[in-house]
């Protein structure tokens, strides 16, 4: 059994797929992946992502606001709490700094990335980390924020071993998405043959990045599958012990939020 650690459901292109959110979750299943955690962009649409998955069993979710979203609800402490407390709720974002979309002076960024660190140490809901190159500032901001109080996962990582390295040391785990399928992502090919197994997660980032060999295709939880192959011959692992490592991997990280969901 396999985990899609990070997917968002509820923006899936579900006329270039076929079918719907539930023929989608139902065709994971069929191809084994036991759980999938939705993961939230935006207050605005964070409703209707609740009620997407509201009867979908085996699937959790996230509350927080990409930091590139710049318009619209900029929640505070409390707030993000409160909604934490939602019982399908397991985990505090996607949260974090990308200075590849947007441009200027992005203290906003910055504060809002530190408000999501308190309120997922308040609610007990580990942290969902984007990082887009500001993998300084990311890791600053984690240590300034004593965010190895919580903990979380380093979702869809594509920066160096040194950035796994201190990301690790605070805690996190490190997920890999298609990107690492990719022939040109060697840097990244290296990580994943280096992070040890009790730290590594997979997931599928679905509607974006499909691994080889669906590349440019919307993507799926059912694919998370294709990664763990990947991951399993890189590191000349067999595939069942990569599944059963990261299944296991995160249910550790989430284990308190996913037994009171």
């Amino acid at each position: 059994m396999l985990v899609d650690s990070h997917c968002h459901i509820d923006l899936m292109d579900y006329e270039k797929l076929g079918g719907d959110p539930q023929s989608a979750v139902a065709y994971a299943h069929e191809n084994d992946i036991g759980y999938m955690l939705c993961v939230s962009v935006d207050l605005e649409q964070y409703p209707s992502m609740l009620e997407t998955i509201a009867n979908m069993d085996r699937v959790f979710a996230s509350v927080g606001v990409h930091p590139n979203h710049h318009e619209g609800i900029d929640p505070g402490v409390e707030e993000l709490v409160e909604l934490a407390a939602h019982p399908k709720v397991i985990a505090t974002g996607e949260t974090g700094l990308d200075y590849f979309r947007s441009e200027g002076d992005l203290e906003w960024q910055r504060d809002r990335f530190r408000r999501h660190i308190e309120a997922a140490k308040q609610s007990n809901r580990p942290l969902i980390i984007h990082s887009r190159e500001a993998k300084e500032d990311t890791i600053k901001v984690l240590q300034e924020e004593n965010a190895r109080d919580i903990g979380g996962v380093m979702h869809c990582f594509a920066e160096d071993w040194e950035m796994a390295q201190q990301a690790m040391d605070l805690g996190f785990y490190i997920s890999f998405s298609g990107i690492v399928t990719f022939k040109s992502a060697t840097t990244l090919q290296d990580v994943g043959r280096r992070v040890p197994l009790d730290r590594m997660l997979v997931e599928t980032d679905s509607p974006w990045l499909a691994p080889v060999p669906f590349r440019g295709k919307t993507n799926q939880p059912a694919y998370v599958k294709h990664v763990a192959e990947f991951l399993a011959e890189l590191r000349n692992d067999s595939f069942e012990n990569i599944a059963a490592a990261t299944t296991e991997n995160f249910f550790a990280l989430f284990s308190s939020a996913t037994r009171q969901g």
